[in-house]
């Protein structure tokens, strides 16, 4: 499951596992890992929905994988491919969209997201006002750039906790998405 031993059963950690599992059907790793510090893992759930809450689930899970893409984040790749997948594609689409998005039939605005979320992940500081001004151009005002910062930001602090702990990606995904797809969304770590 990861390199950290299980932690101690709590009252907290039992309410975090009762909710993730009726919410996910199973008892994911991540949850699994962060039973280390419940609080944390309530601060993330409130920080993460705010920034859902402020941006299209399309764009938030494109942004998303773009970010889990950057970071080499397989257990990150495979759950926001499965809801691409789930929601807004066709799995070939998003195993194209995980290797070339620009090809991958995505519109332009989806396209300069996608390339700026993964700029944001791999080298905060190489984003100049000019990529900015570049998703000006493509219709997005700065609420929703701010909006595609903070998903991304909210990425790279979870899918580095979980990749510099060892968490798996938990085995329903070997059952819920085909081989091809998984191989498209496994980034690496």
């Amino acid at each position: 499951m990861s390199f950290l031993q299980q932690a101690e059963q709590s009252l907290d950690t039992e309410r975090m596992f009762d909710a993730d599992t009726k919410a996910m059907g199973y008892l994911p790793n991540y949850t699994r890992l962060f039973a280390q510090s419940p609080a944390v893992y309530l601060a993330w759930q409130q920080l993460n929905g705010a920034v859902k809450a402020g941006m299209e689930l399309r764009r938030y899970e494109l942004a998303t994988l773009a970010a889990a893409r950057a970071l080499k984040s397989s257990y990150c790749g495979l759950a926001h491919g499965k809801v691409l997948r789930d929601k807004f594609f066709d799995a070939p689409t998003v195993a194209a969209i995980a290797s070339d998005h620009g090809g991958a039939g995505l519109s332009e605005q989806e396209v300069a997201v996608v390339d700026f979320a993964g700029k944001v992940a791999a080298d905060a500081n190489s984003v100049t006002e000019a990529d900015v001004a570049g998703l000006r151009d493509h219709g997005l005002d700065d609420t929703d750039i701010f909006h595609v910062i903070l998903a991304v930001g909210a990425r790279c602090f979870f899918s580095t906790v979980l990749s510099a702990a060892g968490a798996e990606p938990d085995p329903q995904y070997n059952e819920s998405l085909d081989v091809d797809l998984r191989q498209a969304l496994s980034f690496g770590g």
